[in-house]
């Protein structure tokens, strides 16, 4: 079972207690988008076999929304950090570094 720790709150919360919410970091685009621009945003989607970055909501607890680094393979869990961030913080990139040296980043 996938275990995140909620950011906001500080809960280490089964998967059961939260809401996936799909792919993090999505650059999204509003009126003006061209047809390509938002089918892109609306249908493609990363799917990749290692680590993967996500949104998660903590429902059954404190209600907000907050990212999460994981591998899709293994579900190791690297560290979750606030929705908020346009980014992942640099010790998380440091640590998925550490542990998977052969990682090509995150964009």
């Amino acid at each position: 079972m996938l275990l995140l720790t909620c950011p906001h709150c500080g809960v280490a919360a089964e998967e059961t207690e939260l809401s996936p919410g799909g792919e993090a970091h999505l650059k999204r685009f509003g009126p003006g988008a061209s047809d390509e621009e938002f089918e892109a945003y609306m249908f493609a989607r990363e799917n990749p076999k290692g680590v993967h970055f996500e949104r998660w909501r903590h429902s059954y607890g404190c209600g907000k929304w907050f990212l999460a680094a994981r591998c899709t393979a293994t579900l190791e869990v690297f560290g979750t950090y606030p929705a908020q961030t346009s980014e992942p913080p640099a010790e998380l990139i440091a640590k998925i570094k550490a542990k998977r040296p052969d990682w090509k980043g995150w964009k």
